[in-house]
């Protein structure tokens, strides 16, 4: 069963408050007001676990609401984003609905920004792993049309500094974005400067060490690996987006080790 299967059968209703739970109220509307009458779970892991998968589903989509406005104006392009994650999540009518509201709750001019990134940043309980996949899609949201506006990376370094995370690491998530990085379908073998690619996608230059480049990838694999994401709270339902991330990371591995053989 889905997350949200479990978790509109009582759980996380009864759990979070705050801006995020105002947001489910509206997005789940009277699904979520007929989940709040049979609490269900299995043991408290079970519960945290489904808590935090409602809270990355939630603030996933609001927030991608949020940056595809923040240049003054969403683009086809985003919407295509936003549609295209619901598609990898395999989301049915109800809960791409759902997630439809979520995300124009994120384009409101009140969206409160600040409250949701500091109660996300606690629901995730410093899962990195976790914070780093949530950033990654809304850099993906802030690429849909294929530039970064300022007011976007603005926002995305507001995000940034709520999470607890540095300029550099958000520089550098942005560069292996650039390279290829989670838009699906990283062809070391088509792109035209496939090497550079493969070091920006993971992350390096061209002087590591061949010790330090294993490292890193290992250290890239461990942290996209999609049975430690969906054990940490990732849905279910990403699970195809954290293993083409490994693909992705294996080819430009792969390639740069051929290159120094």
């Amino acid at each position: 069963m889905s997350w949200w299967g479990k978790a509109l059968g009582g759980a996380f209703g009864f759990m979070i408050g705050g801006p995020l739970g105002a947001l489910m109220g509206i997005a789940f509307g009277n699904i979520f007001d007929k989940g709040l009458g049979s609490l269900d779970v299995h043991g408290a892991g079970s519960v945290d676990q489904e808590r935090i998968q409602a809270a990355f589903f939630t603030a996933t989509f609001s927030v991608m609401g949020y940056i595809a406005k923040a240049d003054g104006r969403v683009t086809a392009d985003e919407i295509r984003l936003a549609q295209a994650v619901m598609d990898r999540l395999g989301l049915d009518a109800e809960m791409r609905a759902s997630a439809k509201k979520l995300f124009n709750e994120g384009k409101s001019s009140d969206f409160p920004i600040d409250e949701v990134m500091n109660q996300f940043r606690g629901e995730v309980h410093r899962r990195t792993t976790l914070i780093q996949m949530f950033l990654e899609i809304q850099l993906q949201a802030a690429y849909a049309d294929g530039v970064m506006h300022p007011a976007e990376k603005e926002a995305l370094e507001g995000i940034c500094r709520h999470l607890g995370i540095p300029p550099a690491q958000l520089d550098r998530l942005e560069e292996m974005l650039r390279a290829g990085f989670g838009r699906g379908g990283y062809d070391a073998a088509a792109a035209k400067t496939s090497l550079d690619d493969a070091y920006h996608l993971l992350g390096v230059d061209d002087s590591v060490s061949d010790v330090d480049l294993k490292k890193t990838y290992r250290r890239m694999m461990s942290q996209h690996h999609p049975d430690k994401l969906v054990a940490k709270g990732l849905p279910e339902q990403m699970i195809r987006d954290a293993t083409e991330k490994t693909q992705q990371i294996k080819a430009a591995y792969e390639l740069i080790r051929k290159s120094r053989a």
